[in-house]
């Protein structure tokens, strides 16, 4: 594959929300919590980072294919560079935010040129584009290692930028070639290094800064679950939300835009199964794929028909029998520390959010689903925080320890800790990058107009 170090956004600097609305927990030797300042900071970093690469990879590839949305997604994708810079200056002050508001959201603008060489085969200006992206490593890798005291070494942050840009842009180098699976597996791969890198930066600035975090730290057991739950529900959101626009509008990639969102759920069951069983873990897969997946399907098919019956048959099926079912076994399984009726409401809300930002999508208001879009993002990483405290409390022997055990994988996801083996194939499966390339049956419904 070429060498592409590609071009979009963000990286490594959010730095701070945390301290803007700081976590009432602090240390504790009592009972292990998701809720300290280190993991409340390393969330914020979830969210603007993975979000990051969901927009730049969304507004490349709908610039590319000339979508009716490209404009409001690529303006998304520049607000979220724009939320970051008060976290900047809520740590580092107003110089240093300023100083990464002009690289990076200057860096946002390099997109359009590699759009442009795509669609003109003009290698020049491809090259040019990598230039300006190598120039953008080199000097954001810089301000990292500056504003964090090499805590963050240069030469460390360089190597997860340069990776995070070849991923963005062999996702849409692999799209625009029409090699689709090959675009989403490297799309899933990218979305997870983001979690890598908050990992990487969150500790950095709380070693940095130890008591503005009350001496926590972002390793710790039950920081590593929240993560890992944050970075497979707001993948699920992105490939959801996706999958609906890409079968509405009969796209080529729709069904690996499918076959991306049944790993995604396959690695949910591991991650299930880790902690409660195999028979949880089917018990949850026929309640995912029959209420959730499948009533999605059926939405795409009857608005395409435009059979208004079918279409609240499957927005019924979504907005009541999934979140009632779902919320029933969650409730069950965490033996209600996360109750029955609290997963169901917020079950409803992520629903409703999915359905709105598809309807809005259709009605061709554009900035409302692409708003309605950041805000459900937004939304499931309080599943990574209200579930995996349920599991915690549950189970506080399982997240028992300050950190987590050497030689896993590094892909920022972890370990439990070194007594609770039964954890971890949750850590190996959801932190594992390969997605690989197997012969997949698509699930669907063929979609014909």
């Amino acid at each position: 594959m070429k060498l592409k170090k590609a071009f979009k956004k963000l990286m490594v600097p959010a730095l701070g929300l945390t301290l803007l609305f700081p976590s009432i927990a602090g240390a504790s030797d009592a009972e292990p919590t998701v809720n300290t300042p280190a993991a409340d900071l390393r969330a914020t970093l979830d969210q603007l980072l993975s979000e990051h690469f969901v927009l730049a990879v969304t507004s490349m590839t709908k610039s590319y294919d000339g979508a009716k949305d490209a404009e409001e997604v690529t303006e998304a994708l520049d607000q979220n560079a724009a939320d970051m810079t008060p976290a900047i200056a809520s740590v580092y002050g107003e110089e240093a935010a300023q100083q990464f508001e002009d690289i990076f959201r200057g860096h946002n603008d390099y997109s359009s040129d590699f759009v442009q060489a795509a669609k003109e085969d003009n290698d020049e200006l491809r090259k040019e584009a990598e230039m300006e992206v190598d120039e953008f490593v080199d000097e954001f890798s810089t301000f990292l290692d500056t504003a964090t005291e090499g805590n963050l070494p240069k030469e460390a942050a360089a190597e997860a930028l340069e990776l995070h840009e070849d991923q963005v842009l062999t996702t849409f180098d692999e799209y625009t070639e029409g090699n689709y699976e090959q675009a989403y597996t490297t799309f899933r791969a990218g979305h997870k290094h983001m979690f890598a890198i908050s990992k990487a930066l969150s500790n950095a600035i709380v070693m940095q800064m130890p008591d503005k975090f009350e001496n926590t730290k972002v390793d710790t057991p039950a920081a590593e679950l929240r993560s890992t739950l944050n970075s497979l529900a707001s993948e699920h959101f992105a490939l959801s939300s996706l999958g609906l626009e890409k079968g509405y509008d009969q796209s080529e990639d729709y069904d690996f835009v499918n076959w991306a969102e049944d790993r995604n759920t396959a690695d949910f069951k591991a991650a299930i199964g880790s902690i409660y069983g195999n028979e949880a873990a089917s018990q949850f897969e026929k309640i995912w794929q029959e209420d959730h997946i499948a009533a999605q399907a059926d939405l795409v098919v009857a608005s395409l028909s435009k059979d208004e019956e079918s279409m609240n048959m499957a927005k019924e099926q979504l907005l009541e029998t999934f979140p009632k079912n779902f919320g029933a076994f969650l409730g069950t399984a965490t033996e209600e520390n996360l109750p029955t009726d609290a997963a169901t409401e917020a079950l409803m809300t992520h629903e409703k959010q999915v359905v709105q930002s598809f309807e809005s999508y259709m009605s061709g208001d554009y900035k409302a689903s692409t708003d309605q879009f950041r805000e459900g993002y937004a939304f499931m990483f309080g599943v990574g925080e209200s579930l995996g405290g349920a599991i915690v409390k549950q189970m506080p022997d399982k997240f028992a320890g300050e950190s987590m055990p050497g030689g896993m994988p590094k892909t920022g996801m972890g370990g439990a800790s070194e007594q609770s083996s039964d954890l971890t194939a949750l850590w190996i499966t959801i932190g594992s990058l390969a997605v690989a390339g197997s012969a997949f049956a698509i699930r669907r419904k063929v979609v014909n107009q």
